[in-house]
């Protein structure tokens, strides 16, 4: 298996304190944030390389920390040349790009880098035995704030039946969470996806697409779950964790 880390933004929202520091890398109770979601990717004990998606403006960051940072597993940083939020490639160029740049014809595990969660993801695990994609979700509970992500809906067995990205009106107030695990032979959806010209920034029109053409299916998470978006949610993070660790 194969994990990615998507790090590739430019987190303007966080503005000054991502001006010159990557988000997965701002620090939450004293350890970056990458480092946490890190912790989490070691439920899946195959996992034989750690790659991290990032801009050029910030490989460098990553590079410096990846050298700091001792861990078992091998991690490499992936340049994918952009320099400012006007040229980026969306989560899905950059999942895309990793993909054909390292040949990947593995299972793939995918994780936002700006994801802070307490759940345990051996459950994921466990879940996707016998599934070839699998999304993560989490019941946000707030219809005005559901508009801020894509809205998933599910039937008794868990396959997706409906995906809606940042819809006006919510369906419902499950949200996507970032994670999403494919199976080694569901990964060709993704290059079939960007074949067919399809949008590649948010991984939501990617769901929204490909439910229609093959079953996606959903595991919902109960716990914490920190989307650290703007400066009220890294402050309230920080809050949380240094509590924790007291």
């Amino acid at each position: 298996m194969k994990a990615l880390i998507m790090a590739a933004g430019y987190a303007t929202r966080l503005y000054p304190l991502t001006e010159n520091q990557p988000k997965p890398l701002l620090p939450v109770a004293g350890k970056p944030i990458i480092e946490y979601i890190i912790e989490k990717m070691e439920a899946f004990s195959n996992i034989d390389v750690i790659y991290v998606v990032t801009n050029n403006k910030f490989y460098m960051h990553f590079e410096e920390w990846r050298r700091s940072f001792n861990y078992r597993i091998p991690i490499e940083i992936i340049n994918d040349g952009t320099l400012t939020n006007d040229d980026r490639l969306g989560a899905i160029g950059d999942m895309h790009y990793v993909i054909s740049k390292k040949n990947i014809d593995d299972d793939l595990l995918v994780i936002a880098g700006d994801n802070l969660f307490d759940f345990d993801l051996a459950k994921l695990r466990d879940f996707s035995q016998d599934k070839g994609i699998v999304i993560c979700a989490y019941d946000v509970g707030d219809y005005s704030l559901a508009t801020q992500y894509g809205i998933v809906s599910v039937d008794t067995q868990g396959k997706v039946v409906s995906f809606v990205e940042k819809p006006a009106q919510p369906p419902s107030t499950l949200a996507a969470l970032g994670v999403y695990l494919f199976k080694k032979d569901k990964v060709a959806l993704l290059r079939k996806y960007v074949a067919e010209g399809n949008n590649t920034d948010a991984p939501g029109y990617f769901i929204q697409w490909a439910y229609r053409v093959d079953d996606v299916y959903s595991y919902v998470f109960h716990g914490q779950w920190y989307d650290i978006g703007d400066l009220k949610s890294y402050e309230s993070a920080n809050k949380l964790y240094e509590q924790k660790n007291k």
